[in-house]
């Protein structure tokens, strides 16, 4: 772990909870703007692969069991809403637990582009792994995209500034439930020292019309329309 930490990367994208149950329309607890936030997170994957960029992913997993303090069930071990949306997989990638153990591979950046690291909570600095990996790996930016920016998008944002990191949070490609909530988890991140940008800042315009992901009345609907706009181009 020693060499990733001295080999300084220039950026990290640390990509949350970007899992089915929470950016499909049939998703358990799917957040409000899934559509225009795939989009996005589709280009920043695509950017990230294209520029060999670091990507350390977190996912949510529980048991089946698991109550969640009374809440809805999710992302349960097992089902369909766990599993990752498939463009947010990297081919070289390395996955890990979440058993509450702290050993990672030697050298683990260097042989994989994306570590894919499971969690039992929304904060993921309250899994011991990730924590470790968050806290040891040097970047000149940590650049921040998934759901929810009121829960694991916020709590990640603040615990790297605690720990002394540059953060960027990339706002179009970041979910919520809460407009409000999700407002006000922004203002606080820019006001603890995160910078608040957009994809095309980094990846440019999009021309993609579609993510091609979501079957809900609302992504169809708007389908059609962009398909309409399509032919009355052509």
């Amino acid at each position: 772990m020693m060499q990733i930490v001295r080999a300084k990367r220039r950026q990290v994208l640390v990509d949350i909870n970007t899992q089915r149950d929470f950016f499909l329309a049939e998703g358990v607890v799917c957040i409000r703007n899934h559509r225009r936030v795939l989009a996005h997170i589709r280009r920043l994957m695509a950017w990230a692969r294209r520029r060999d960029i670091s990507v350390v992913s977190t996912c949510e997993v529980y048991a089946d069991h698991t109550g969640h303090n009374g809440d809805v069930r999710y992302c349960v071990d097992g089902t369909s809403g766990q599993m990752k949306i498939a463009y947010t997989l990297l081919r070289n990638r390395i996955s890990f637990p979440a058993d509450g153990n702290t050993d990672l591979p030697r050298d683990m950046l260097r042989r994989y582009q994306q570590v894919i690291l499971h969690k039992r909570c929304t904060d993921p600095f309250d899994e011991p792994r990730i924590d470790r990996i968050l806290s040891e790996v040097c970047a000149a930016e940590f650049i921040l995209m998934g759901a929810c920016a009121e829960g694991a998008v916020k709590a990640a944002a603040l615990g790297l500034l605690q720990r002394d990191k540059k953060v960027s949070v990339v706002i179009d490609a970041v979910g919520y439930h809460d407009n409000h909530e999700a407002k006000m988890a922004f203002r606080k991140m820019e006001a603890k020292g995160a910078k608040l940008i957009e994809t095309r800042r980094l990846a440019g315009v999009s021309h993609l019309r579609l993510v091609g992901i979501c079957d809900c009345e609302t992504c169809q609907r708007l389908a059609q329309k962009a398909a309409i706009g399509a032919q009355d181009d052509a």
